[in-house]
């Protein structure tokens, strides 16, 4: 049977195609949840009607999609679990764990259904998970996870690193503006 799609069907196609699915399928499943309406006459003229608009929908689609891959390719999540001995988790870390660290962290909206573990994380440490964003755009994840005190660890060290550099910049600006002082005086 032939149908015009409403809204995306992950495999098969987004708004507006005509596909050809089981009969079952279409009339127990498509029609029902307001997924594909049938691929009548009337249907089709006026699918060519809203083709324009269809286009530019999807056009705005694919730019917010690419512009949140860039966001999730830069960015890493910190996920909390309870970490046992030699780094081995007390359960695993699940896709609705890291969307909820995704809309705390990042400030994105994913639903736990597009994100891919590639297999279950049961070690703390640092991990890659790829999101599903609209179509064929996906975006690789950093995950990093551990127990809350490996993160304050982590941070004291980083802000320590940071301390530092500034210090080691202060000292060099330091010299830099002596020798131009000397170099001045020696005019």
């Amino acid at each position: 049977m032939k149908v015009i799609l409403l809204s995306e069907l992950k495999g098969k196609g987004g708004e507006g195609d005509v596909i050809d699915v089981a009969d079952g399928f279409a009339n127990n499943y498509l029609f029902p949840q307001g997924i594909a309406v049938a691929a009548t006459k009337g249907n089709l003229k006026q699918l060519e009607q809203r083709k324009h608009n269809i286009a530019t929908r999807e056009e705005s689609r694919i730019a917010e999609a690419n512009k949140n891959k860039e966001i999730l390719e830069n960015a890493s999540v910190k996920v909390e679990a309870r970490v046992g001995e030699e780094g081995v988790l007390f359960g695993s870390v699940t896709a609705a764990m890291i969307a909820d660290a995704i809309n705390e962290q990042v400030g994105l909206d994913v639903d736990r259904r597009r994100i891919d573990l590639k297999g279950a994380i049961k070690t703390a440490g640092e991990h890659e998970a790829l999101v599903s964003l609209y179509r064929d755009i996906k975006a690789t994840l950093n995950v990093l996870v551990g127990d809350a005190a490996s993160f304050a660890a982590a941070a004291d060290e980083d802000a320590k690193a940071e301390a530092d550099a500034e210090a080691e910049t202060a000292e060099e600006v330091a010299a830099v503006n002596e020798a131009e002082e000397a170099a001045a005086d020696a005019e």
